[in-house]
């Protein structure tokens, strides 16, 4: 009485399971004992012929594979992508939209991002938002965030960034100066930051957040034609998110509270879904916007991006097993379909690269080929052999080259399968992405996104965390504050200050910031000089 799906699976296992069958080793050998290893006398020493015990023990030493370094703690369900318009069918060639009413096989993993596996599902952290399309043309992986925007442009800044967000290598606690000295010597995270200290930083489980593909990807129609996108997904539950003192008591009493809402909502049959969006900007609208249409550390106005709805996703089945169907999950940006190309995003060129290779590392050279990883609606025939853990016929007998006169897999057609060309000009060289407008759109966040009480809580939050680092630290980063609207550095200086007096810290000696400061003059993405515009409704 009074439990729940989660708490109750696996009595609910029991009650639709007349017998469980008789329990093998790993060979299938019919095992008559997993209490007792094989002695030699009651008290003697254990034998080194008990396979049972060796295969029992030899598999628990290796059962934990490793950790991801970022995205460790989620939770996993799968369901189904429907068309419900015509639009994404003008946009883009692949067989998925083909048509309204199509359905595509999805899985989706939400996760936090900094914190380990046993970490609190309440933390202030940017969730990921990940989906796995298994389209007929093979798996689509949109791999995002339940935010619009990312904290930096670059991402050779990427694993320093991820250093402070972990342990102290020496203290190995998490260490307020390394967060904020990063945060405050790079100025575009301050729209991210904004983001994460508002309100929407601590979600009210999964079911109640939006998800981003954050990137500019391009998409590709039948006729060749190009247009750059981003990707939209609107939770239909409502956003909900836990206020500051809510998350940090459900942190104690219950740290895995968005797994087993997710669980829940499922097990209950009240599935969730998100309506699927499209912003669209044409090629030459590019060249001409007024700021980098491929910074991942800005928003496309909805003014003049406004939202299109191309389909809705519905989760309606949790996984059968954590490890199986979550753990190993295994997403990766580079994973798409004909008609969806990458741009020249910096993060996202990095990311092409990173995911793939750090699923080679951590679940091995034959990844996809795990169940839940394998694009089980296309028919998969590389030119990859052999390597640890093949398990799909590895080819059998075909030719292992290319090109070949033995009826070898053909090259698909590449009036569908090609890219869409695209000129690259400029001299190669290593350009500072820094200074690029970090603070126009911070500052109408503060100022029009969030309402009055939005930026109270917003500034509360920065002002307790920041109040941790030392006092030159917390100057700069009150300064880029500052520089994203006057009363918004203002109001966490004076908080600092308000918290050192109570707590007698040297917090209380930060000098008063100007009231106006410097601001960053907005650069134009190509030869226009315009004020960056500011971020409408997120």
């Amino acid at each position: 009485m009074g439990r729940d799906k989660a708490t109750s699976q696996i009595e609910e296992f029991a009650r639709a399971t007349s017998s469980g069958g008789t329990m093998t080793g790993s060979n299938g050998r019919p095992l008559e004992s997993l209490t007792e290893s094989q002695t030699a006398g009651p008290g003697g020493p254990i034998t080194l012929q008990d396979y049972t015990l060796i295969d029992h023990l030899a598999h628990f030493d290796r059962e934990r594979i490793p950790e991801r370094v970022v995205h460790a703690k989620g939770a996993g369900a799968f369901g189904y992508f429907e068309v419900t318009t015509p639009e994404l069918k003008g946009l883009c060639k692949g067989k998925m939209f083909s048509h309204v009413g199509k359905r595509t096989p999805v899985a989706v993993r939400f996760s936090t991002v900094g914190g380990e596996s046993g970490s609190a599902d309440t933390a202030r952290d940017p969730r990921g938002f990940a989906v796995k399309f298994y389209s007929e043309e093979g798996n689509w992986d949109l791999v995002g965030n339940n935010t619009p925007i990312f904290f930096i442009r670059d991402p050779i800044l990427f694993p320093s960034f991820i250093h402070t967000q972990k342990r102290n290598p020496r203290t190995h606690l998490k260490d307020p100066d390394m967060f904020w000295d990063f945060i405050s010597l790079r100025p575009e995270t301050t729209h991210q930051v904004s983001f994460l200290f508002s309100d929407r930083g601590t979600p009210d489980g999964y079911r109640h957040m939006n998800g981003y593909g954050s990137h500019t990807f391009k998409n590709v129609n039948a006729q060749g034609n190009a247009v750059w996108v981003k990707y939209h997904f609107k939770t239909d539950q409502g956003i909900r998110n836990l206020p500051a003192g809510e998350a940090d008591v459900m942190q104690a009493t219950n740290p895995d509270h968005a797994i087993q809402d997710l669980y829940n909502a499922i097990a209950d049959g009240t599935p969730p879904s998100w309506t699927v969006y499209v912003q669209v900007m044409g090629l030459e609208e590019a060249a001409r916007c007024s700021f980098n249409p491929f910074d991942v550390t800005k928003v496309w106005p909805h003014a003049d991006y406004p939202l299109r709805e191309v389909g809705r996703m519905v989760l309606n089945r949790n996984p059968t097993n954590y490890f199986a169907e979550v753990e190993q999950m295994a997403y990766a940006p580079s994973n798409m379909i004909p008609g969806i190309e990458p741009s020249p995003d910096k993060m996202l060129q990095g990311r092409l690269f990173s995911y793939n290779d750090t699923h080679r590392h951590r679940l091995g050279a034959n990844y996809q080929q795990i169940p839940v990883n394998r694009p089980f609606n296309a028919k998969v025939q590389p030119y990859q052999r052999d390597g640890p853990m093949r398990v799909d016929g590895n080819m059998t007998d075909a030719p292992n080259y290319f090109p070949n006169s033995f009826s070898g897999p053909a090259a698909a057609d590449p009036s569908h399968a090609g890219w869409h060309a695209e000129r690259a000009t400029g001299d190669v060289a290593r350009y500072p992405t820094g200074d690029d407008d970090n603070f126009t759109q911070a500052g109408e966040f503060f100022r029009r996104t969030l309402d009055e009480g939005g930026r109270q809580r917003l500034t509360d939050n920065i002002a307790g965390a920041l109040s941790g680092a030392q006092e030159f630290i917390q100057k700069r980063a009150i300064a880029n504050f500052a520089a994203a609207d006057a009363d918004y550095g203002r109001l966490i200086s004076e908080k600092i200050k308000a918290l050192a007096r109570a707590g007698g810290s040297a917090a209380s000696r930060v000098a008063p910031q100007p009231l106006n400061p410097p601001r960053t003059v907005p650069k134009p993405y190509a030869a226009v000089h315009a004020k960056g515009r500011g971020a409408s409704s997120l």
